[in-house]
């Protein structure tokens, strides 16, 4: 079977490895374009060392990208961490079309921010999604899915790197071995059930003192490490990454305003919330790396009775 790899990035070039690893006929890849200055793309330079042909094209909507890809005579395109739209006449034309890996239990959690949501609203589950792409957003056929937990200690860096991205390549495999023996299902989503919460962005990962400590936790954890939640100190933007909840047995006797830093020590220090207080214990300012926050609170003499936000 003639396979296309499309994708970019450490999870396609994972990908892509996984498949000539297995002695899989792999006739080319297609990577998303650098932008000007960027570094060679991971998925890119793995091909390049596999010596296969490598296509960049910036759009799927020209003609002669149509006849390059056919040219090909693919029979399958399998798409590891695509963001360009690619429209559905392209998809097809491989002889058993095109699959794609989303990081989401389909149809929940649709878009690009699908793995910051599920933590962000403090659900105990998430998963992975191998799908028949179409026109629309992840609205294709289902092939498989995986499910993952999601413990209180999770990260979205924990959540992807050690569970959603090996299982998604060993998923990758599965499907391609179903395609490959005529047995891979194509299973409707449930409408019904379809969410989409749009991408995390750094508006959306703004810390609100006032809220409860399990939405402030759950909003550091799904944060991490991209794109970061913050607020400020004196002004100035100030990046939280991990943190421990504090809760406050009578919420009535928590001390303190909302914001405001209440206790300094070696690692960390704590800050009051709606109902307890928030432990921060590694952080990044404005200007310079992530440090430990206890090493912060000295190397700036924090004190006691500083607000944040």
């Amino acid at each position: 079977m003639r396979i296309v790899v499309h994708g970019q990035q450490a999870f396609g070039k994972a990908v892509l490895e996984a498949l000539l690893k297995r002695g899989e006929n792999v006739v080319a890849v297609y990577v998303a374009p650098e932008k000007p200055g960027q570094k060679i793309d991971p998925l890119k330079e793995a091909a390049l060392t596999a010596d296969l042909p490598v296509y960049q094209p910036a759009s799927y909507r020209k003609q002669e990208v149509w006849d390059e890809f056919r040219a090909l005579k693919p029979d399958l395109q399998v798409m590891a961490f695509v963001t360009l739209f690619v429209p559905s006449d392209f998809l097809n034309i491989p002889t058993h079309g095109s699959i794609q890996y989303h990081p989401s239990l389909l149809p929940k959690g649709r878009g690009a921010s699908a793995i910051n949501w599920p933590i962000i609203q403090g659900e105990t589950e998430t998963g992975l999604s191998i799908f028949w792409p179409d026109d629309g957003l992840d609205t294709g056929d289902v092939l498989l899915q995986k499910k993952t937990p999601i413990g209180d200690s999770d990260s979205l860096g924990s959540v992807y790197f050690d569970r959603l991205f090996p299982m998604g390549v060993e998923a990758m495999m599965e499907s391609v071995d179903l395609v490959k023996a005529g047995k891979a299902p194509r299973i409707k989503q449930d409408e019904s059930l379809a969410t989409y919460e749009g991408r995390c962005t750094p508006e959306t990962a703004r810390i609100d003192w006032g809220k409860p400590w399990r939405q402030i936790h759950n909003l550091i954890r799904g944060c991490n490490p991209a794109p970061g939640a913050w607020t400020t100190l004196d002004g100035k933007t100030l990046q939280i990454f991990e943190a421990k909840p504090l809760p406050a047995k009578d919420p009535k006797g928590i001390g303190g305003k909302i914001g405001e830093v209440v206790e300094v020590g070696s690692d960390g220090f704590s800050v009051v919330c709606a109902d307890g207080r928030i432990r921060v214990l590694r952080l990044k300012p404005a200007e310079g790396g992530k440090i430990s926050a206890g090493d912060f609170a000295r190397s700036i003499n924090l004190q006691a009775g500083i607000r944040l936000g």
